[in-house]
């Protein structure tokens, strides 16, 4: 032990030596060390915030859920019902995001069709589970922003009233469903990147969450926010709590088209919220952990093979991902393709992943 220590403090002393000499050195050995020693100043609080933010929830109880679209499971050539009974009986699954695209509900102008949405709610209240409704025009899933036909034509200053319209209906219409346990305001809003919207700006986001907190002021309102996209939700308008994405493995066209894994560690995700938490008090959700396959070159999956399915995601990858999202220190994540998971046991013969979930909501549902 003394002679292991020896060694330590002699080359402590001999790091120490070489920093001196080269700090004396030209004027860009200076400016070298200065960039480093910050870069080592900002990560070291970064990851200080990090471990104080797991530290400071990992005694509240996590609530893992998942999405469901039934659009994407008709797309798959599943049945929608069929899957979501399945979702609530076999996978046991209590907690929801489901969506209220103002394309499927009000198809025809003036004329709204709630049918399948108070299914959904209806089978969700009989078996107590909790449900975080997106509102808005930006809702999850492909093509992101869901306007109805005859709206796209329209300017701004005749559709945007109508869309306040149909949000005050399906807030009023579900705000006194036991079920509803929150809202979720708009998805991924700034990232423009991806997909295209007829308004993007910031007013429209700011008038749609006065609207909501005037309609409904009880629920909980949730905004949220890409995974990597550059930003800080620190202007208007303010959530109750904040929503973010996390996606691990994705297929780039870089370098001739190949599969990559994002490098961020979950403790990257775990500054993410614990800055958040002492920026606003606000908590930090996980409503999109990714739990599906991602195909080259966007190819639908009911095109694609299972074996390259299975490059980016199979039931081992479900699991990590489970433990990469506990991880990161949120306690509530709501997993990104279980539409997929029933597709994947009922047209591809492969239970697989549909087993891996059963058996990470027991276990959740057992602690």
């Amino acid at each position: 032990m003394a002679r292991r220590l020896k060694k330590i403090v002699a080359f402590l002393q001999s790091a120490i030596a070489h920093g001196i000499h080269f700090w004396r050195g030209a004027w860009w050995h200076k400016a070298i060390a200065i960039v480093v020693a910050t870069i080592i100043v900002l990560f070291g609080a970064m990851f200080g915030i990090a471990k104080w933010y797991v530290w400071s929830e990992r005694n509240q109880p996590l609530v893992l859920g998942a999405s469901f679209v039934p659009d994407y499971a008709s797309y798959l050539g599943v049945n929608p019902h069929a899957t979501f009974t399945a979702m609530l009986d076999d996978l046991h699954i209590r907690h929801f995001r489901l969506v209220s695209y103002w394309s499927d509900i009000e198809r025809s102008k003036g004329t709204d069709d709630f049918s399948e949405l108070d299914w959904e709610f209806s089978q969700a209240a009989t078996r107590g589970a909790k449900i975080t409704l997106a509102i808005g025009l930006r809702q999850p899933r492909w093509p992101e922003c869901h306007m109805p036909d005859w709206a796209t034509s329209e300017p701004k200053s005749v559709w945007q009233p109508q869309l306040v319209q149909f949000m005050t209906t399906v807030i009023d219409r579900y705000k006194g469903n036991p079920a509803l346990e929150s809202y979720q305001l708009e998805n991924e809003y700034f990232l423009t990147a991806f997909a295209t919207c007829a308004d993007e700006s910031r007013s429209r986001l700011v008038e749609e969450a006065a609207l909501v907190r005037k309609l409904d002021p009880s629920h909980t309102l949730i905004i949220s926010r890409s995974q990597n996209a550059v930003g800080w939700p620190v202007g208007q308008p303010h959530a109750d709590e904040y929503g973010i994405s996390i996606y691990r493995r994705v297929w780039t066209p870089l370098f001739g088209g190949r599969y990559i894994d994002y490098p961020f560690p979950a403790w990257y995700y775990s500054f993410l919220a614990g800055a958040e938490k002492i920026w606003s008090g606000k908590d930090t959700i996980i409503h999109e952990l990714q739990a599906e396959p991602w195909t080259p070159h966007g190819a639908p999956i009911n095109d694609t093979s299972l074996a390259e399915q299975n490059k980016s995601f199979n039931a081992d990858r479900l699991k990590g991902m489970v433990d990469f999202g506990k991880a990161t220190g949120m306690k509530s994540m709501d997993l990104w393709g279980a539409e997929y998971w029933y597709y994947r046991m009922v047209k591809l013969h492969d239970p697989s992943v549909w087993n891996a979930a059963r058996q990470e909501f027991a276990d959740n549902a057992s602690h």
